[in-house]
């Protein structure tokens, strides 16, 4: 076993194994911020932990990892998130040799993770994410003008939900039933909603406030 020279060293390869490897999930670089992020993360877990240590924390970051994209990709509620965020702080300040070094880690969590979102505005997204989410659009090209146009003069009309809005759920529309979205906003069955906007199929409503006596 090998361990890092400096403190500091943690939030660098904290980091970078973080950038990286949420990077890897998020757009299609076949393989190659897959690699030198479990190249980083590998060493920083090396450097402090035993073999036997080394495979149980190296999993607990890796099941966080995953529950924070899940949650970013799918539910957008923040529970999942939370907890993955947890068990990647917990695994690399557990497994650092002192405040310090653990310090260094969690803000190299941070930050890497952070940085990581760049990595859409350069590189192409993963297609299995497009096919998980909403986020597939029907275009005019592929013969859904009028599907796109009857979704396009929702914009404005008010309903009411049909189920619990979690963020996703079914609403009735002018005695018609859509599957919408929230902007992140849990809204209760049988309240009233209005569509604020409409891209292809996807359809993001928001609560109807009462108005005020």
């Amino acid at each position: 076993m090998f361990s890092l020279s400096a403190d500091w060293l943690s939030f660098v390869m904290v980091g970078l194994g973080t950038l990286f490897l949420i990077g890897e999930l998020l757009v299609n670089t076949k393989g190659i911020f897959g690699v030198l992020g479990l190249g980083f993360i590998t060493i920083y877990f090396l450097s402090y932990l035993d073999p036997s240590m080394f495979f149980v924390m190296i999993l607990i970051y890796f099941i966080g990892l995953i529950l924070i994209v899940i949650d970013g990709k799918l539910l957008n509620d923040g529970t999942l998130a939370t907890i993955g965020a947890v068990c990647m702080v917990v695994s690399v300040s557990f497994s650092s040799p002192n405040w310090t070094a653990g310090l260094y880690a969690v803000i190299g969590i941070i930050i890497g993770g952070s940085c990581s979102l760049f990595f859409l505005k350069v590189f192409k997204r993963r297609n299995m994410w497009t096919r998980l989410t909403l986020m597939d659009q029907l275009s005019g090209e592929k013969g859904y003008n009028t599907m796109n146009a009857t979704y396009k003069e929702l914009i404005g009309k008010q309903g009411i939900t049909l189920t619990d809005m979690r963020p996703i759920g079914t609403v009735n529309i002018e005695d018609a039933n859509y599957s919408a979205i929230t902007n992140g906003q849990w809204i209760a069955q049988s309240t009233n909603i209005k569509v604020d906007y409409v891209d292809g199929t996807k359809i993001l409503v928001s609560k109807v406030e009462s108005d005020k006596q």
